[in-house]
């Protein structure tokens, strides 16, 4: 896996494997193939949060995503708009 994965990701799909576990956090495209192919179910940094909010967690999502996008993580403005409408911020 490590020709096309990074450590983190190579690593997080082949612990998901070897324990059962079936669904996986990736954000990036090349490891989410990769853990698709492999049978394992999605989620990325967004969902994680989206999930907390619905759980009661105080999660202020737009704040969120200014963070990330601030600390270089690429986000689509598709990406963006879904996740601020499903957190109830959307304008």
């Amino acid at each position: 896996m490590l020709n096309s994965l990074d450590l983190g990701e190579a690593s997080v799909i082949q612990l998901a494997l070897n324990k059962s576990i079936q669904t996986v956090c990736i954000d990036e495209t090349v490891g989410r193939r990769i853990a698709r192919l492999s049978g394992l179910t999605l989620t990325g940094s967004i969902g994680i949060l989206l999930r907390a909010k619905q759980e009661g967690y105080p999660v202020l999502m737009r704040h969120a995503i200014e963070r990330m996008i601030n600390r270089g993580i690429r986000l689509s403005e598709t990406v963006i708009a879904v996740a601020l409408r499903q957190a109830g911020e959307a304008d």
